[in-house]
């Protein structure tokens, strides 16, 4: 039930955008992280195509289905985050931006943890 495209915007940058989001969402559900950044790049370059050309009104449909699957998968990704940041905080570690420095060396203080008791 695809919307039919203008002649200036190719059918093929909304069906990339389509092949991105369900790559993607594929990659969060499969815990797949190389995956999830290739479509990534995919999506941001489907997207870049999209906003360059015009669409006609008749395609509306379509590229809110497409937003709607975007949405779908920031869900997806905010409980894959919280997955992680609660892993961590289990594991005596935080998740913070800037824990490195320009050599990669870490700024962050290890904390012990203990994790059993024998």
């Amino acid at each position: 039930m695809a919307a039919q495209v203008s002649s200036t915007t190719t059918p093929d940058a909304l069906d990339a955008l389509d092949r991105a989001l369900q790559a993607e969402r594929r990659a969060l559900l499969e815990h797949d992280v190389n995956a999830l950044l290739d479509s990534t790049r995919e999506k941001l370059s489907a997207l870049r195509l999209v906003e360059s050309q015009p669409l006609r009104d008749d395609a509306s449909e379509r590229v809110l289905a497409l937003s709607e699957m975007n949405r779908a998968n920031n869900v997806l990704l905010a409980r894959r985050r919280r997955e992680v940041s609660w892993a961590l905080r289990h594991l005596g570690r935080t998740e913070a931006s800037g824990v490195y420095d320009a050599g990669g060396h870490s700024s962050a203080r290890p904390q012990a943890r203990c994790l059993g008791v024998g």
